[in-house]
C-alpha cells in the first residue's frame, strides 16, 4: 500500500491560491464530480495525499490519508474481519476517502447504523489561508470546543480540504441474509416503518416499485430469528444487489434522465402514483427520475418536512440543494468567511452565495 504525504506542497498552493484569490476545484477520485453545483477554478488533486497511517483494530480506529482509494481501505478492514458502517457509496474504483467524507453520501445502512458523520473521530484540514488545522482526535469522546471534524463531513470541499481523518469503524456481522417480498407500494412502506420499530437486526431496506427488500446482520440467531418472523424468498446474490443500490449501478438509476433524491420522513405517504420510483432508508429517502421543475420539487418536500435535491443531471441552473430558511443561510455564509475568507475552495459547490 502506498502511502504518501503531500500536505506542504497542497499547502502551498492554497497559501498561493489564497493571496492571488484565485478559485481552486478539490479533486480526488473523480467520482462523485456529478453531484452539487458546477464549479470553476484550478484543478488541485489531492488524490497523491494518501495511505493509511493507523489502524488500531483491536480499538476500531482507522487513521488515513483524504487522497487513499476506498477499495484500499476496505480491504485493510477486510483482512481483521471489520469495515466501514456508513457504506460510502463508490460511483467507480477511483473513489478515495476525502471525497466520501466530503459529500457526506451513506450507503444502504445508513438509518440503521449511522451516517458517514457519526463515524468520523478527528480530522486535518486545509482552511481557504493554506493554514493546517487538527480537529478531534482517535476516541470517540472529543467534547472541547465545536465539533468541526464533522462538520467537514458533507460540506463539499467549500470549507477547507480534508486531509486525513481517523474514523471508528465495526465488526462485520457473523450472519447476513436479504429477503424479497412482493409488495404494492403503500403495503412495501407500511412494512418498513413497521420493521424500523421492531427488536430486528435490519440493516437494510429498499423498494423498486413492485418488490420490497429487507437485509438482516448480526448474530445467526437473531438473524434466523428475524427472518422466520419476516419471511420471504431469500435472495442468493444479496451483496452484489447491494452493491448495486449503493453505487448506482442498479436498472433504476442508470440512464441519462435526470436523478431527484428526496430526503422525507419514513412514514410520509408516496404522493408519486405514476412512477413511485426508488425507496430506500426506511422509506425516508426516496428517489425520482425525469425532468421536474426544482421550485415544484422543493416545495412538495418541504410540505411533508423533508428536503430534495437534484442528485444527478437535469438543469441545475435554478439550484441542486433545497434553498435554506435565512437564518440557516447566514450561519453557513459565516462559517465560509471564517474557513474560507476569500472564498477559493469549491466555491458556489453548494448554494451560489457562497
Amino acid at each position: 500500500m502506498e502511502l504518501r504525504d503531500i500536505s506542504a506542497d497542497l499547502a502551498q498552493v492554497v497559501e498561493q491560491a489564497s493571496a492571488e484569490r484565485q478559485p481552486l476545484v478539490v479533486v480526488g477520485g473523480g467520482t462523485k464530480g456529478f453531484y452539487g453545483r458546477r464549479v470553476d477554478g484550478t484543478a488541485l488533486s489531492v488524490s497523491g495525499h494518501r495511505g493509511i497511517t493507523n489502524y488500531e483494530a483491536t480499538e476500531l480506529v482507522l487513521s488515513a490519508r483524504a487522497g487513499t482509494p476506498l477499495v484500499e481501505i476496505e480491504s485493510a478492514l477486510a483482512e481483521h474481519g471489520q469495515m466501514l458502517p456508513f457504506e460510502p457509496p463508490r460511483f467507480g474504483p477511483t473513489a478515495t476517502l476525502g471525497g466520501a467524507l466530503a459529500c457526506g453520501l451513506s450507503g444502504p445502512a445508513r438509518p440503521y447504523r449511522g451516517a458517514a458523520r457519526d463515524f468520523v473521530l478527528g480530522t486535518r484540514v486545509l482552511n481557504g489561508r493554506g493554514e493546517s488545522l487538527r480537529f478531534g482526535g482517535e476516541v470517540m469522546k472529543n467534547v472541547a470546543g465545536y465539533d468541526v471534524s464533522r462538520l467537514m463531513v458533507g460540506a463539499l470541499g467549500t470549507l477547507g480540504i480534508v486531509l486525513e481523518a481517523s474514523l471508528k469503524v465495526l465488526p462485520r456481522p457473523a450472519a447476513e441474509i436479504t429477503l424479497v417480498r412482493d409488495e404494492d407500494p403503500d403495503a412495501a412502506l407500511t412494512t418498513m416503518n413497521a420493521l424500523g420499530g421492531k427488536p430486528y437486526p435490519l440493516t437494510a431496506s429498499a423498494y423498486d416499485g413492485e418488490r420490497l427488500y429487507l437485509r438482516f446482520s448480526g448474530a445467526r440467531a437473531a438473524v434466523d430469528a428475524a427472518a422466520a418472523r419476516v419471511g420471504g424468498e431469500r435472495l442468493s446474490d444479496a451483496d452484489d444487489w447491494w452493491r448495486s443500490v449503493r453505487d448506482h449501478t442498479h436498472p433504476f438509476f442508470t440512464g441519462d434522465a435526470p436523478l431527484w433524491r428526496l430526503s422525507l420522513p419514513a412514514t410520509a405517504p408516496l404522493a408519486e402514483r405514476e412512477g413511485i420510483g426508488f425507496v430506500e432508508w426506511g422509506g425516508a429517502q426516496r428517489w425520482l427520475r425525469g425532468e421536474r421543475a426544482a421550485e415544484a420539487m422543493w416545495h412538495q418536500a418541504q410540505t411533508v418536512g423533508g428536503h430534495a435535491t437534484l442528485y444527478r443531471g437535469g438543469d441545475r441552473t435554478a439550484g441542486v440543494f433545497q434553498p435554506l430558511p435565512e437564518a440557516m443561510a447566514a450561519i453557513h455564509r459565516r462559517l465560509k468567511r471564517a474557513f474560507d475568507p476569500h472564498g477559493i475552495c469549491n466555491a458556489h459547490r453548494l448554494y451560489a452565495e457562497w
